[in-house]
């Protein structure tokens, strides 16, 4: 897929103000401090489409972006160590439970992961939340670029073995770098091919 056209659209904390649209939703989701914004400016091909920052939880709101004209990319705010007060985070969680669970638009949620970590409790958390809630999800492994090729291997076949501790099959997974761009053709193809599968269906 390429990306000719990537719009703001709108930011907000209500999922009634989400725009009316039939249009099929890819929500980004992970940890405030695992790249997310970086990635998606990455996938569009823009510079500064969503807002990044050094200090972890920038996105607040939930952001809409239309992209092509055809479909929906969502960035919505990181769960974990962002530097909010306690009922700033309880807001957050509100908002992002209710989106996931009101969007009948949203497709499929990615869940972003530091590649250069091991399973993170609260990942694992989030994820099983998706699994309980039947919230369709893929994993994308983030700053792929930070770690030498074996590392990387283990890192991931950790996570896949945690994952499968509870999880039937691994969930479908992407490799990335925001800074070599490693990931994003496969991402957006699958992307394309889903939209492809809706039109058709």
């Amino acid at each position: 897929m390429k990306i000719k056209t990537a719009e703001f659209v709108v930011s907000n904390s209500k999922v009634e103000l989400c725009p009316n649209s039939t249009l099929p939703e890819y929500a980004f989701i992970g940890r405030s401090n695992v790249g997310k914004s970086s990635l998606i400016n990455m996938l569009t091909g823009r510079k500064s489409l969503a807002k990044t920052s050094a200090k972890p939880g920038k996105t607040q709101l939930i952001n809409h972006f239309l992209i092509n004209e055809n479909w929906h990319l969502v960035d919505l705010p990181g769960y974990g160590y962002a530097q909010v007060s306690k009922s700033t985070k309880r807001v957050f969680q509100k908002f992002i439970t209710a989106y996931f669970e009101k969007r009948e638009q949203m497709i499929c949620a990615f869940v972003l992961i530091d590649s250069r970590h091991k399973p993170q409790p609260i990942d694992m958390e989030f994820m099983r939340w998706l699994g309980e809630h039947n919230v369709p999800f893929c994993i994308i492994f983030t700053k792929a670029d930070k770690l030498k090729a074996k590392n990387l291997e283990e890192n991931i076949n950790n996570y896949k073995a945690e994952m499968l501790e509870t999880w039937e099959e691994m969930p479908q997974y992407f490799i990335t770098s925001a800074s070599t761009k490693l990931g994003q053709d496969d991402v957006l193809d699958y992307i394309e091919e889903v939209n492809e599968q809706l039109r058709k269906s």
